[in-house]
């Protein structure tokens, strides 16, 4: 499921609902057959979790909701004390890929001094703000994939 939506989302920017929906719903339907109550308590727990943090960041205008949806299914399945491993392992991946992509493209300057603007408040042109539809925008499937893979090896 983390391949697909890795892909779509690097080829069209998008993380389809038939992909993301299903793999929450049977998530928590899983937890619950396997571990009863206590499973379906904690993929409910595990998939609040990953609305609020990557919710919150949608809000911000930083996320995509697909990237939300998705993060919200993976802690579905994972529950919350291993997605909030997964959330640090994606932001650290999500920054290496980041700064790969933004030193690939050309604009690695542009992008620190926009995330100076943002830290320190001194905007000159109002372009740094994370709601401006004209800010550079990177697929972060391949991030949260990546992040939760790396967070099964160190649980």
């Amino acid at each position: 499921m983390l391949a697909v939506a890795t892909f779509t989302d690097l080829r069209s920017r998008r993380i389809p609902n038939w992909l993301v929906l299903p793999f929450l719903a049977l998530g928590i339907a899983v937890s619950s057959y396997l571990y009863g109550w206590h499973g379906a308590g904690q993929s409910l727990g595990g998939a609040a979790l990953g609305l609020v943090i990557f919710g919150s960041l949608f809000w911000m205008g930083g996320m995509g909701a697909g990237d939300v949806k998705l993060f919200t299914a993976i802690g579905a399945w994972i529950g919350p004390h291993q997605l909030l491993l997964a959330f640090v392992m994606t932001g650290l991946a999500g920054g290496a890929m980041a700064l790969g992509w933004a030193t690939w493209s050309g604009f690695l300057k542009e992008l620190f001094q926009h995330t100076g603007e943002l830290l320190f408040g001194a905007q000159e042109n109002g372009e740094a703000v994370l709601s401006n539809p004209r800010r550079r925008k990177m697929p972060y499937a391949p991030a949260i994939a990546v992040g939760t893979l790396i967070s099964f090896f160190m649980h």
